[in-house]
């Protein structure tokens, strides 16, 4: 059995695949590191005239965060970045989990919804997004054949 600090094995990185050390196929993200496929979970919420998304963002703060939306894609982004210059009076660090970086998410959210038809409200670690619903036109049904 192997012992495991922070959620991690102590020999993870000795078992790696050996392409994950060349920076053109490394799926190792700084700012989470391997724990990145678990940031910016989102819950999606359908009511009656809108989608309600929530979106965690841990450790982020509203000026780090960004939403846009381009040709029918909305687009969440927060960058973070520590301040290596500064100096602590408290003590020396013996590991440092946090880095800089930035991470980003989209949504299809159709030509329709303009950003002033998106409400957003952050407070707790929650990006708490509202998009109203736009009316579509129904396709039209396609001619069945009957397959035999």
């Amino acid at each position: 059995m192997l012992s495991k600090r922070f959620g991690e094995n102590l020999f993870d990185e000795m078992f790696d695949d050996p392409f994950e050390l060349m920076p053109m196929f490394s799926r190792h993200n700084p700012l989470y590191g391997k724990h990145a496929k678990a940031l910016m979970k989102t819950d999606v919420r359908e009511k009656d005239n809108s989608y309600e998304l929530d979106i965690d963002l841990p450790g982020f703060k509203k000026d780090e965060i960004q939403a846009q939306i381009s040709d029918g894609y909305l687009t969440i982004s927060a960058s973070k970045g520590l301040d290596k210059d500064q100096k602590d009076d408290k003590g020396r660090y013996i590991r440092r989990e946090r880095y800089c970086g930035e991470c980003s998410r989209s949504f299809y959210i159709g030509d329709g919804i303009t950003e002033k038809d998106v409400s957003a409200k952050f407070e707790d670690g929650i990006l708490k997004l509202s998009i109203p619903k736009k009316e579509t036109k129904a396709l039209p049904k396609p001619n069945q054949i009957t397959i035999e």
